[in-house]
């Protein structure tokens, strides 16, 4: 018996539908719904319209499934470079690119059909707006530069503008305001990430900031300056209207506590401290949005 038999077996037993459903990188897709809602919310007032709210996540979550998909097919030889990513459905050969294909725009067209005919034009064209972006200017700029971490926040950033336009009907100042805080949440939890990882993007070409400064000092730097604009950031809610003097104290406090967490990643510039802010981002923003949720106005 050959010494990959055991992976190979466990490969064969896998059922084809758990490859389709990694392909939608469940996690972020959830957390992408779960940031539109904050959206939706916020922007709403009365008693929530529960097929419009449910129009607007699913619809919201399909695109991001299909776009999610759409990323590993179009990364998917990189994806077979690097440890972390080479045993996803495309690049361990279980999905051929066609299948792929055919599943990333399903999802895509089905969720912008049903944002376009439940939610309304406004919030299909973000959500397309956001399709089109991570797919053909954050992907193909991770190859090429460092930046792409900031092209990507972007896209990430639009789902709570997705949520607020699918409510208002309208682009309001606190859709803004949420997009402002979701562009600068990414930039420390990414770098975080990429710091971790840095070896296996070094290894599948990606120029990430952490690849290209060894030492750490400017992934440190970027780290704790964007915590502190993101702390900032986090308390005009209030200053919009949409929240009272609670979610201010504890928007401060909250993102005091981040930057602290980044600035002890700056400081001693390792692996485990990483992980640190990585967790601590991943306290940050749903605590934060609670907050908002609880406190608004």
């Amino acid at each position: 018996m050959s010494a990959d038999a055991p992976g190979s077996a466990l490969a064969a037993a896998r059922p084809a539908w758990a490859d389709y459903v990694e392909l939608v990188k469940p996690r972020i897709t959830l957390m992408v719904v779960m940031t539109t809602f904050v959206g939706f919310a916020v922007a709403h007032r009365g008693p929530m319209p529960l097929g419009l709210v449910a129009a607007t996540l699913v619809g919201t979550a399909l695109v991001a499934a299909g776009s999610a998909t759409m990323n590993m097919l179009l990364e998917r030889r990189t994806d077979a470079l690097m440890h972390r990513t080479r045993n996803r459905p495309l690049p361990a050969g279980r999905l051929r690119g066609v299948e792929a294909l055919a599943w990333g725009l399903l999802l895509s067209v089905a969720g912008l059909a049903l944002l376009f005919l439940r939610a309304g034009p406004l919030p299909a064209a973000v959500a397309l707006a956001t399709w089109t972006s991570y797919l053909f200017l954050y992907t193909p700029l991770k190859t090429r530069t460092s930046l792409a971490t900031v092209v990507g926040a972007l896209p990430g950033a639009l789902p709570p503008v997705i949520g607020w336009t699918a409510a208002a009907s309208r682009f309001e100042p606190g859709a803004f305001v949420l997009f402002a805080i979701m562009f600068l949440w990414q930039i420390p939890h990414f770098l975080a990430i990429a710091w971790i990882y840095r070896e296996d993007y070094a290894r599948g070409g990606l120029p990430m900031l952490p690849v290209l400064d060894p030492e750490g000092r400017m992934t440190g730097r970027q780290a704790v300056a964007n915590s502190l604009a993101l702390t900032l950031i986090s308390l005009t809610p209030a200053v919009a209207g949409l929240a009272g003097s609670l979610y201010v104290v504890g928007a401060a406090v909250l993102g005091l506590a981040f930057t602290g967490v980044a600035v002890y990643a700056a400081v001693l510039r390792t692996t485990p401290a990483a992980r640190k802010l990585f967790l601590a981002s991943l306290l940050y923003l749903p605590a934060l949005f609670t907050l908002l949720l609880l406190g608004r106005k």
